[in-house]
């Protein structure tokens, strides 16, 4: 009889958020034979310092196999990985994986995604959540195949998104969510009592996606209404950060409230008591900033920014 001591597992992440969840096998006892991770990142001025990934980090500290594949086609890392024999794969927050990997093992590769998919395959489904103003995600965990995030889905669980509930607060829930929705998955692997649904045969099926999100999707459209750009920041904050421009410059927006009964301004523009208060014209009333970065500068309260920095008249952020 197969257990959570003698099931082989190869596990594969690389940021933070796949961290969690190696941890939770880790600490259950879980059998971990390798970890997959992406190479160092050369960092500094000349890129003459290497970053290991946040999962290589914590495997090194607990001692793991660590392998670390510029190709995962490469034909010796085919052979060291089938070496270890394996029966199940574990991927959070990795990168597409062939055929030839995702179906080595016998028990097959399952992904832990940070959303409730068939709703948000893609790249960034944390960012999009919010950002569409959704009020609930959660974790899905399914098993591979070709076509990315579309397989046979095994267990969900979901939580509530506080309407001022930014990326990083989520995203910190769903990373503690997936540790204990990993272990639970493998457990049921285990004990042969997962009946994984095609993700075609849920009813109501969502398909909105989640694609990757680059620099000109963060730039804040100000025609919107209060509530989209309000999603819109907390949705991208505090990394990468909605961005707009002031004067030909960028300013990053990380924080801001809505604000109730407004009038009606050209959107973008700017009201101020010069001292503490800064507020932006929507499509239909404005928004109070509240944290912010000016081009070249730190990020800084409003306040901070205010004390240092006079608004000329007729200026407003397109």
């Amino acid at each position: 009889m197969m257990t959570k001591e003698s099931l082989k597992i190869v596990y594969m992440g690389t940021p933070d958020f796949a961290v969690e969840s190696l941890r939770a096998l880790i600490e259950g006892g879980y059998n971990v034979v390798a970890v997959i991770t992406m190479p160092d990142k050369p960092m500094g001025r000349h890129g003459s310092v290497l970053q290991p990934s946040p999962v290589k980090q914590y495997a090194l500290e607990q001692g793991l196999k660590i392998l670390q594949p510029a190709n995962l086609k490469d034909p010796d890392f085919i052979e060291e990985l089938r070496s270890l024999q394996a029966d199940l794969q574990i991927v959070v927050a990795f990168r597409m994986l062939p055929e030839v990997v995702w179906n080595m093992p016998p028990l097959g590769t399952f992904n832990a995604h940070a959303s409730l998919l068939p709703k948000y395959r893609g790249a960034a489904p944390i960012n999009w959540a919010v950002i569409n103003g959704d009020t609930e995600t959660g974790i899905t965990t399914f098993f591979l195949k070709h076509e990315i995030d579309t397989g046979d889905i095994i267990q969900q669980v979901r939580i509530p998104i506080e309407e001022t509930d930014n990326v990083e607060i989520v995203h910190d829930k769903l990373m503690l969510l997936s540790g204990k929705l990993v272990t639970e998955t493998v457990d049921n692997i285990i004990a042969g009592t997962v009946k994984a649904i095609p993700q075609d045969e849920i009813k109501d099926c969502d398909l909105t996606p989640a694609p990757k999100i680059f620099r000109d999707t963060c730039r804040i459209n100000w025609n919107q209404t209060t509530k989209k750009v309000y999603d819109f920041i907390r949705g991208l904050s505090p990394y990468p950060a909605a961005w707009t421009t002031l004067n030909g410059k960028a300013v990053k927006i990380y924080e801001a409230e809505k604000v109730e009964n407004s009038s009606i301004q050209k959107p973008g523009t700017i009201r101020t008591d010069g001292k503490t208060n800064m507020e932006i014209a929507t499509a239909d009333g404005f928004l109070n900033v509240k944290t912010l970065q000016l081009e070249g500068k730190k990020k800084m309260p409003i306040s901070d920014l205010l004390r240092g920095f006079k608004l000329e008249e007729n200026n407003f952020f397109v």
